[in-house]
């Protein structure tokens, strides 16, 4: 339960970087290394890395990300091409692909988990883990001041 809310957040973050505002008088460019810059001077303050803990971590972290997303790549080209009137073989197909990418990025985290306790201990693991949630709902929450869609 847990995980799939770390999933659903780290998802919608990423997706909401893709998302222009329809209103903006400008295009906005996301610039993908200023935001990994920022999320990573986040963590390394959030959990208290030292300088050479965050020399090997977040060049380990920022591989799990890629790998994550690379796992997700095929259940999202599913899901887009289902057209208008998919058939119900089409359904399933997006149904199991998607419960196969849960299970792949459970294997990956559990590979990734062993490579990062050589790093850093587990107390920081585990505040690496909710300062990667905290992180994206703040950027969220930005991005979403950012677009006048505030209550």
């Amino acid at each position: 339960y847990y995980m799939g809310k770390i999933i659903i957040i780290i998802f919608a973050s990423f997706s909401m970087l893709f998302i222009e505002d329809a209103g903006a008088q400008e295009a906005k460019r996301f610039d993908r290394a200023a935001f990994e810059a920022k999320r990573n001077a986040y963590i390394m303050a959030e959990i208290g890395l030292t300088p050479e803990e965050a020399a090997e971590f977040i060049p380990l972290c920022d591989e799990y990300r890629d790998k994550k997303m690379e796992i997700g790549k095929e259940a999202r080209r599913y899901e887009r091409r289902l057209g208008k009137n998919p058939t119900d073989e089409e359904y399933k197909r997006v149904l199991n692909s998607k419960v196969d990418v849960r299970i792949k990025e459970a294997e990956l985290e559990k590979e990734y988990n062993d490579k990062f306790l050589k790093v850093i201990s587990a107390e920081k693991l585990y505040k690496y883990k909710k300062a990667e949630i905290r992180f994206a709902r703040d950027f969220m929450k930005g991005n979403r001041t950012d677009n006048k869609h505030t209550r």
